[in-house]
Formats: C-alpha cells, structure tokens, sequence
C-alpha cells in the first residue's frame, strides 16, 4: 500500500471473520459500503497514470510542458493533504456517515470535471477535487469500518480496506486499456470514477454512524440499536460498558491536552517519549516515499515507454505487472510482518529497493549509450521542412543517435522500417507536422518514439521493475503505518499519528511533482541513482532511529522510547498486559 493506514490480522482473524460476516451479513454490507472508499482512493491515484498518455495526445501544452504532466499529476496529492485535514474535523463534527458522503459528493464532481474538461487547467481543478475525497476517504473509510464492526474481526476487516485500495489500483489499470481505443480514450478512463461513489452514497444512506460517534453525541439509544445488530444479544451490554469507558478516557484526554492542535503538537514534541517516536514514525514515512515508488505508481506506463516501449496499450498492459505485484506484496506483508518483525522488513526491503534502483539506473544508463543512431538519409526521406532543425545545424550530427534526438526541442525518433535498431531518422515535432509526420513513420512500417528509444535491454527494466515492487511492498509498503500504530503512547497516538501522515503526503507529493523533470535534467539513469541514494540514507536511519516492536505491548514500546534505547529483537510479556499505558507527561 502507498497511503493510508493498515491493521495488523492474523490468519484467525480472517478465518472468524469470514465466519462473523457469513452468519451476520448486514457486517459485510456495511464493511464493503464504506470500503468502496478504500477502492476509489485506489482507482483516483492510479488511473493518471494511463490518462496522462492520452491526455498529452489531446493537449500540446501538456505534452510540452513537463511541469503540466507532474502538475496534472500531483494535485490529487495536493488535494489529498487538505482533504485528510478537514476529513478528520468532519470526522467529529459531522460523523462519519456525512463525511463518507461528502467524499463521495467530491469524487463525483471532480471525474465528471476531468471526463468534460475543455482545457488543461480544467483537469487540474477535477483532480484536486478528487484529491479531496481521497484525503477524506483515507480518514474516513477506515474510521467507520473499525468503530461499526465486532472487536474480534476488526484488524482483518479495516485490513480488507487496504487491499481494496490496492486492489483500486489494479482496476485503474485495467480501466485504462479497456478503453485504449475508445473515442475520448482518457476522458472514460477518468469519467468512469464517478460511478463507484453514487453506488457508495445510496448505499451509505441506508448505513447507520458509527456508534461511537452517536455516543459521544449522547445519542446512546442509537448506538445501542446499531450494536444489537452488530453483537449476539448477550454481548450488547457488554460492549456499551466498553464503549462508554473508552469514550470517557477520549474526552479525559482531551481536556488534559486541550482541544487546539497547536498545543496538543507542542506538547507532544516537548515529551521525550513521543519525541522519539515521533523520529521513528516520521522517518518510515518520508523513506517509503522518497524510495520512489510513487514514480513507478504514477508514471508507470510512462517509465515503460522510457524503457523502450513505444505503444501506449503496450505500455498499458506491462504496467498492469507492477499493479499486481503491490497487491500481491500486501498480502504477504500481512503474512510475515509478526514472523520476521517491522524493523527487520524494512531492512531487507531497503537493501533489495537499493539492488534494484541501481540495476535501473545502470540499465537506463546502457539503453541510452547503445540507442540507434541517427541518419542523414533517413532523416532527409520524409521531404522539406520534416527533419528535427536542431539536428539540420548540429556540426557534429553524425555521430547523434535517438537519444539525442529526443533531448533536442520538438523531435522525435521514427526508427528503420527494415529494423528498429538501424539508423533511424529524427523529425520534427512541432504541432504543425507532428500528427503528419507520425501517421508518414507508422505508413512506411516505422515506430514513432517521444519518451524513450529502441533498446534490447527494456524488457530487463520491467523484469526490475517487477523485482523493486516484490522488494517494496511487503517492507516498506505496509510496515511504515504499523509502525505507527505502535509506537506512540495511547494518549498521544492519534497526534502523533497524523503528524506521520501529513510527512507522508507532503513527501509524496514532492516526490510526484518532480519526477518528469528529474528525468529531463538527469536522465532516466541518474533519476534512479537519485532515489538510490535517498534509500540508502533511509535505511541507515531506520537502522539508528527505528526501534523492533515485534511483540512488544504498548507499555514495553513506551518504557523502551524511555530509555532511548533500541531494541533489537523485542518479545511480549505477559507481565506488560497487565500493565496500565504510563503516559510521561
């Protein structure tokens, strides 16, 4: 998983939830209600990835300007940081059923804005309406999911929302080559989002709130009627009992700590406990980004093309591997996580992203020296006007060769119709002859290259790609946010926890809005040697500031961060059970 948080479940866990929800099915309805949240959060930040292609086709100014397609891009993340905000105010003014709403009401608009955008500033604005409803999707969805299911089954139900989001991801995927050849191609691509959350907000009328929230709202009849519903009859008083004391506990903590963020932030950052935790917390969560993955999430059919692969379904269809492969790492990360221990994931996670991004980077670097050479013949044969003018004055132009061509201002590579790896001609790209010029290279059986050349070494760099996801996810994909879930005292864990979260998306959002000009300025190569390199200063600072909460209990991690020390291999004991949480203050 990229954002969001996830919730350890065990094997049992599953088990007897599938058996909870298979006897009490009103828990399914209202799990996969609120989880279509999980899968449009899912869909909205991988369906770009295929549109932007598209996109470009239709407006010269994106295809231009590389700020535009990172732009284009990045503003549902921009978006997504404003949404999470005002997500969890709603969140306790409003309940989670009108804020699950409202994200559904954003999610609508902002797709039929992109599907009927006229202009590029247009898709923008769509975009940061969508971005809005993830930010609050994030909040939300897994909220109301965990407060609204049994205690027992609730890690393997807000667990299922996580795979729903990568699961959103793999759709986008599959969205996005159904319509390929479609007229509009990208406007369905992105028009289509605007379906799961009608479907979401009728279904969601007929749900309930969160019992919790119509507690603290003093509506305890209502929480009562929806927990019959959830809970066997003899369980329900039982429940309320535990609803009230941890309601009670809540509103105490807030009157200690007081109601305005600032304070609340202050106070945080001066307890040395929290303090500590906080290097932990927010160190997982700026490394999970600046490894890269969310170049690889956001621009994956555009790293194929980089990689050689000229046709967009082509690049389309390859892409679906990485998709795939980060839903199949969540699962197993959900498999070994208390097996092998959080810390020690993300090391060996790290170490195979590094091995990876390094073999890109050489890859990449390979691919640009061995790319086709340009000719003079084949670039004179398409007639007057039609040969790259940069490449018609270059003195030393005999010795240029694709990637040249494509790093000169409006060109483009069409290869040899008697090979691709043959001297090939560089064209002009301007608008004036660019549609001309192309349908010309594909009528004399030529491949028409603007993102990346001819290379034998591009399905290697897929087979990478597919090797850094396999690394990524089970590690640093879904330990960060457990991570976070342990490691801050009770009292502190949800400011804490947010503090987490906005370094995550601010992170991935600079990480999204620089990609494409990283590439521009440093090569393909040099981009991936980049994120290399951040991921080794990561993981030296998860080795020296990152504690193993393996099986430790809130206060064991608590009297840990105490003495600021790290513990290599942690192990629960059953004394710390019994232990009430001390909160240094």
């Amino acid at each position: 998983m990229v954002e969001g948080g996830i919730i350890k479940a065990d094997k049992v866990e599953f088990t007897e939830c599938w058996q909870t929800i298979w006897k009490t099915p009103y828990i399914m309805r209202l799990a996969l209600s609120a989880g279509i949240g999980g899968l449009l959060f899912g869909y909205d930040t991988g369906v770009i990835s295929g549109a932007l292609l598209y996109i470009k086709e239709d407006f010269d100014s994106v295809d231009r300007k590389t700020w535009l397609q990172e732009t284009i891009v990045s503003m549902a993340v921009a978006g997504a940081i404003v949404g999470a905000a005002v997500g969890g105010w709603a969140n306790d003014r409003f309940g989670r059923k009108m804020s699950i709403l409202a994200a559904d009401v954003l999610f609508f608009v902002g797709a039929m804005v992109m599907a009927a955008a006229p202009a590029p500033w247009m898709i923008i604005l769509g975009r940061i309406f969508v971005g809005f409803g993830v930010g609050m999707a994030s909040m939300t969805a897994p909220l109301y999911i965990s407060e609204a299911s049994p205690a027992r089954i609730r890690g393997a139900l807000v667990s299922a929302n996580g795979l729903l989001i990568t699961g959103g991801q793999f759709l986008s995927y599959l969205i996005n080559l159904a319509f390929t050849h479609a007229p509009g191609t990208w406007r369905w691509m992105l028009g289509v989002a605007g379906i799961p959350p009608v479907v979401q907000f009728v279904l969601m009328l007929s749900l309930p709130e969160s019992p919790r929230w119509l507690y603290r709202q003093n509506r305890e009849d209502e929480a009562r009627a929806i927990l019959e519903k959830i809970y066997p009859s003899d369980q329900v008083e039982e429940e309320m009992n535990a609803l009230q004391s941890s309601v009670e506990a809540e509103k105490a903590d807030q009157e200690a700590l007081g109601s305005n963020i600032f304070e609340r932030v202050k106070q945080a950052v001066k307890n040395d406990v929290v303090r500590r935790g906080l290097y932990a917390g927010v160190t997982v969560q700026v490394v999970q980004q600046f490894v890269g993955i969310n170049t690889v999430m956001y621009y994956s059919p555009t790293i194929v093309q980089l990689a050689g692969f000229a046709s967009n379904k082509t690049a389309l269809a390859l892409s679906l591997i990485t998709s795939g492969l980060n839903a199949v790492g969540s699962i197993i990360s959900m498999m070994f996580v208390d097996r092998k221990g959080r810390r020690t994931l993300m090391i060996f996670s790290l170490f195979g992203i590094i091995a990876c991004l390094v073999a890109l980077s050489i890859i990449f670097f390979q691919a640009a020296a061995h790319s086709p050479l340009v000719g003079r013949l084949e670039s004179n044969s398409y007639g007057q006007n039609s040969t790259c003018s940069a490449y018609l004055i270059e003195q030393h132009s005999s010795s240029w060769n694709c990637m040249d061509c494509l790093k000169a201002t409006d060109c483009a590579y069409c290869t040899n119709s008697a090979g691709k790896y043959l001297p090939g001609a560089c064209l002009a790209s301007t608008d004036a002859v660019k549609d001309t010029l192309r349908a010309e290279c594909r009528a004399h059986h030529g491949t028409w290259y603007t993102n990346g050349c001819p290379t034998k070494f591009g399905i290697v760099a897929i087979l990478l790609l597919g090797a850094y996801i396999i690394a990524y996810s089970p590690g640093m994909g879904t330990v960060p946010w457990i991570v976070n879930s342990e490691i801050y005292p009770l009292r502190y864990r949800g400011i804490g926890g947010g503090i987490a979260a906005v370094a995550n998306w601010v992170s991935n959002l600079l990480v999204s809005e620089t990609f494409l000009t990283l590439t521009e300025h440093l090569g393909s190569a040099g981009t991936f040697l980049l994120f290399a390199g951040f991921s080794l200063i990561g993981l030296v600072a998860i080795y020296f500031v990152v504690p193993e909460t393996k099986g430790l209990a809130f206060e064991e991690v608590e009297k840990m961060l105490q003495k600021g020390v790290r513990s290599k291999k942690g192990k629960g004991s059953a004394d710390a059970s019994s232990t009430k949480d001390q909160d240094t203050q």
